[in-house]
């Protein structure tokens, strides 16, 4: 196609015209520039009289036969830019890594409506990338489209997290297997029934693994009870295991284990309290990032590259055998110093993050929080327990309260700067009152509630082991800690018939999804639930 183009006095203005015939991509190219405007009586498209706007429009016509007035040759006074300089200025990195390909590249929108014609392509906010499968010619056609353009082609083999494989006894065709993992979740394991498959599917975040062949579900003693229901009243005979645990995993490094144990650059606290980041979120980085650091004992931190990151990430996933959520938090620790106190690009580490599992809460019964309350008889220990279901605190929520927060009147109790930096109002137990001012008359406070034997916060790991040795005097078996607590408050006004919202306002959670998985703990209304097999005439 030719494509004229010539300077014009247009409206009083001097102008650069492009006339051609209608073509949608070469509009699409021409409205990139600024102030690109389509003139109904030149029959043409125009943009401001701009040498860089003039060499713009070359560039983005590039692969176009483009004819120049001499007007406008004498504008640029130089050679045009050729293809090599164009595709220099629109240059194409590509990452190919675990049956993905990551293309960065500058915005274009050609480019873009290019990679959006790509089936399952989408936009990768957080790395700043497109992502589009690698699925067979996918990579030939990207290659093929931005050719002469891709300054870095990196092929990545990925670090693949498997699941542990266990040994687990043959099952018989009139037999379902649960087997209790230790992340909360239970598999399922049998030959094909279409009535169990139903059962399953009616589970919340029930999930079928294609790998490995079986499914999974979140435990809960409720969910166990209408599992094990539905596999009797099919004739399905019941076993329940715990996974065995597998091999002892290397303990964290420590200063006792590392000599010269270095802490973190002063710098990286400085910048988490300058992006006013809260205590728990610096307390967890600092611990994860000393650990890093201290895996590489003999080398200067700016020194240690992605491969050894890459070896230490390794090392936490198969050696240390750390939850989902630590290897995310150690993975973040790491990004932040190098990208935000060091200001370095952005970078990913080509390691598979595992989903976490959904799971679904302990909860305690009323008799189980009772007989924890009953049995504490230190007064300070009563009222943490009673704070932490009486009001649904978190747990470094009840470690900061203060009696000008408690609003007697309205019987509420002002969280402030709970997670998120958000303050909120929650519930005050009428119970709480006499217990209170009994603690009051006999340890007088300014106004922090709970202080700690310096006079300062109360520890964590005090209230931590208030719970735990609580749950043991009440003889509980399940694992009971100051987020039982929590749990069990949503969950016992939930049962009350509670407005969800409510409830969500009082937790302080920002998204009402989160509040709603109290919905599937609950046991409210089962009694009154009829199995569709009881309608039928058998």
């Amino acid at each position: 196609m030719s494509i004229k183009v010539s300077k014009e006095i247009h409206k009083g203005e001097a102008r650069i015209v492009v006339y051609f015939d209608y073509d949608k991509a070469l509009i699409a190219k021409i409205k990139n520039i600024a102030d690109a405007k389509w003139s109904q009586s030149l029959k043409a498209w125009h943009v401001p009289h701009d040498k860089h706007i003039l060499e713009k429009l070359i560039v983005l016509f590039d692969n176009e036969k483009i004819s120049l007035s001499a007007e406008l040759e004498n504008l640029i006074k130089k050679e045009l830019p050729d293809k090599k300089n164009s595709n220099k200025a629109q240059a194409v990195k590509i990452d190919v890594i675990n049956r993905k390909i990551r293309i960065y590249l500058p915005k274009n929108e050609d480019d873009i409506k290019f990679i959006r014609g790509i089936r399952y392509s989408r936009w990768h906010k957080g790395d700043f990338c497109w992502e589009v499968p690698d699925y067979p010619g996918n990579l030939d056609l990207i290659k093929d489209y931005f050719a002469g353009r891709i300054n870095s082609l990196n092929l990545y083999e990925a670090m693949e997290v498997k699941a542990v494989k266990t040994s687990m006894q043959s099952i018989q065709r009139d037999e379902v297997l649960f087997l209790k993992t230790r992340s909360g979740r239970v598999k399922i394991l049998a030959f094909f029934n279409k009535a169990l498959i139903q059962a399953i599917k009616e589970i919340p975040y029930h999930r079928w693994d294609a790998k490995n062949k079986w499914w999974t579900i979140p435990y809960s003693e409720v969910i166990m009870e209408r599992m094990k229901a539905a596999c009797e009243a099919h004739q399905l005979k019941v076993i329940v295991e715990e996974e065995p645990k597998t091999g002892v995993a290397a303990k964290k490094i420590s200063p006792f284990d590392v000599p010269n144990y270095r802490k973190v650059p002063e710098s990286y606290i400085q910048k988490h309290i300058e992006l006013r980041n809260s205590p728990h979120t610096i307390k967890n980085y600092v611990s994860a990032f000393e650990e890093f650091i201290n895996y590489f004992p003999q080398m200067e931190i700016e020194q240690i590259n992605e491969a050894q990151i890459m070896e230490y990430l390794r090392y936490l996933v198969s050696e240390r055998q750390v939850s989902v959520s630590y290897q995310n938090v150690a993975i973040n620790a790491i990004k932040f110093y190098y990208e935000q106190v060091l200001k370095g690009r952005r970078k990913f580490y080509f390691i598979d993050r595992p989903r976490r599992d959904k799971v679904l809460p302990e909860v305690l019964n009323m008799q189980e929080i009772t007989a924890m309350i009953k049995q504490t008889e230190n007064i300070k220990h009563k009222l943490i327990l009673m704070f932490g279901y009486g009001s649904g605190l978190r747990l470094n929520e009840i470690n900061k309260i203060r009696l000008s927060d408690i609003d007697r009147e309205r019987m509420q109790l002002k969280v402030k700067n709970g997670k998120g930096r958000k303050d909120r109002y929650t519930k005050l137990a009428a119970k709480i009152i006499p217990i209170l001012d009994e603690y009051l008359a006999n340890e007088p406070t300014d106004d922090l509630l709970f202080k700690g034997a310096t006079g300062g916060l109360y520890s964590d790991r005090s209230i931590q082991q208030v719970v735990k040795q609580a749950a043991e005097r009440a003889k509980i078996q399940k694992k009971v800690t100051p987020k039982t607590l929590r749990h069990t408050f949503a969950t016992h006004l939930l049962e009350q018939g509670v407005d969800l919202r409510y409830i969500q306002e009082m937790l302080g959670h920002a998204s009402s999804k989160t509040t709603e998985i109290y919905t599937h703990i609950t046991t409210k209304g089962f009694e009154n639930i009829e199995s569709p097999m009881d309608g039928l005439d058998i």
